[in-house]
């Protein structure tokens, strides 16, 4: 299978976009912690129709103009991963849960931790809102492209210039 890329500015970092024909199958920071789609070649391919669509949908949302993301996605991981990302795109635009939360949905809240884990392997960050998962108290926790970007898209998404 063949997968195409493309890079886009955003207002906190440059994003690398990655699709196959069927969507989108990852979006990573240019320092992200974990590599998307180890192994696998990638073909520079700006005029994709799913990579286009993708930085329309994401430029509307820098701007402040889309809450919820419409692209197909292709997302490669395991069975629990796959449910992990799945319960994530539940959590709506400006609200955050916990780890705890999210096993708790799955039905089985002592997952927390390998919620964690697979929340941190998310390969499509923003889209699969992932940077709105936070620790049971509150506190922000780790974030693949970085705390100081996912302190700015919750902030982005509340309206919250404290947490800027």
């Amino acid at each position: 299978m063949a997968f195409y890329y493309k890079t886009m500015p955003s207002p906190i970092s440059e994003l690398r976009l990655i699709a196959s024909d069927t969507g989108l199958a990852a979006l990573v920071w240019q320092v992200h912690r974990h590599e998307a789609l180890p192994g696998e070649t990638l073909e520079h391919h700006p005029q994709h129709r799913i990579l286009l669509e993708s930085e329309l949908q994401l430029n509307e949302y820098f701007a402040g103009k889309r809450t919820e993301f419409t692209l197909p996605l292709d997302l490669r991981g395991t069975p629990f991963q796959q449910r992990v990302w799945a319960e994530l795109q539940h959590i709506p635009y400006g609200k955050t849960c916990s780890y705890l939360d999210v096993a708790r949905r799955l039905g089985d809240e002592k997952a927390t931790r390998a919620v964690g884990a697979a929340n941190g392997r998310n390969p499509v960050s923003i889209i699969v809102p992932c940077h709105r998962v936070i620790g049971a108290n509150g506190s922000l926790t780790g974030y693949g492209g970085g705390m100081e970007r996912k302190r700015w898209l919750l902030a982005h998404e509340t309206r919250d210039t404290r947490l800027f």
